[in-house]
């Protein structure tokens, strides 16, 4: 079961081509044209061969005012930045504070010892799905990948991993990948963002914090797409319920990302 492609970037963390995912019935996902990662403050357009190769058109950032202050994107020569903020309603949520929550273990074992952390980001992929400035932030996201003139598109948030995560699992399914598809996907990124948060989890485990605090900040866990998907079934019923009721978004924009990002062989 195939994931997403690793493009080797040297400036930008967990820079991955959703090109290649297999959708079943001899179709994949066409490459090239749909990139995740996650923020974009260090990219050096410059001297990163790896991501001006990849032509990139639009940017769709997916994280709160706060985040896009404090670590601006910056940008592929040529691309236009869209954002779509996902937790505008909800900015003070967990993975808004990826590097403030890893900063200080007191503060950290406070609110998110004893299980906590992970119940706050499997309660945050709740709101990913329930809250209607998530819904207005992923059609956003999914009107964009579905233009012909934006991409090739590059989504992300912070690690690239909860808000981003979740865009790339709906897209994966309207496009007709199984949801072990899916999770796989979900999951592969894990390795990534671990390397990236090395050394600010080095930091916090020097400073007495818990192993486990950290391991449900910086991980994504099978349990975190459940809440979601769980979400999206109670809520709508499944993916066309979600995707028409919830996100609103049109027939003729589903249509052109079936017609633009699916390919067979």
């Amino acid at each position: 079961m195939q994931t997403a492609r690793t493009v080797p970037a040297a400036t930008v963390v967990n820079l991955r081509d959703l090109g290649g995912i297999a959708l079943g019935r001899d179709r994949r996902v066409r490459q090239g044209v749909l990139f995740r990662s996650g923020q974009l403050s260090e990219l050096d357009p410059a001297r990163d061969r790896a991501v001006a190769a990849l032509g990139i058109r639009t940017v769709v950032d997916l994280r709160t005012a706060d985040e896009r202050q404090w670590a601006p994107d910056r940008l592929p020569d040529r691309a236009r930045l869209f954002v779509a903020d996902v937790l505008g309603d909800h900015p003070g949520v967990a993975p808004a504070r990826l590097r403030s929550l890893l900063a200080d273990p007191a503060e950290a074992e406070r609110t998110l010892g004893g299980g906590r952390a992970e119940e706050l980001f499997a309660e945050t992929y709740r709101k990913m799905v329930l809250s209607p400035g998530a819904a207005a932030a992923y059609r956003a996201f999914l009107e964009t990948a579905a233009d012909p003139a934006a991409r090739p598109v590059l989504f992300h948030c912070t690690a690239g991993k909860d808000r981003t995560g979740w865009a790339a699992a709906v897209l994966l399914m309207i496009l007709g990948a199984p949801r072990a598809t899916v999770r796989s996907d979900f999951l592969a990124v894990n390795p990534a963002v671990r390397a990236a948060f090395a050394p600010q989890v080095t930091k916090f485990l020097d400073g007495g914090g818990d192993p486990a605090v950290a391991a449900a900040i910086i991980e994504v866990r099978p349990r975190y797409l459940d809440m979601a998907l769980d979400a999206m079934d109670e809520r709508w019923g499944g993916l066309d319920g979600y995707v028409r009721n919830g996100l609103r978004v049109p027939d003729a924009v589903l249509e052109r990302l079936r017609e633009g990002l699916v390919v067979r062989g």
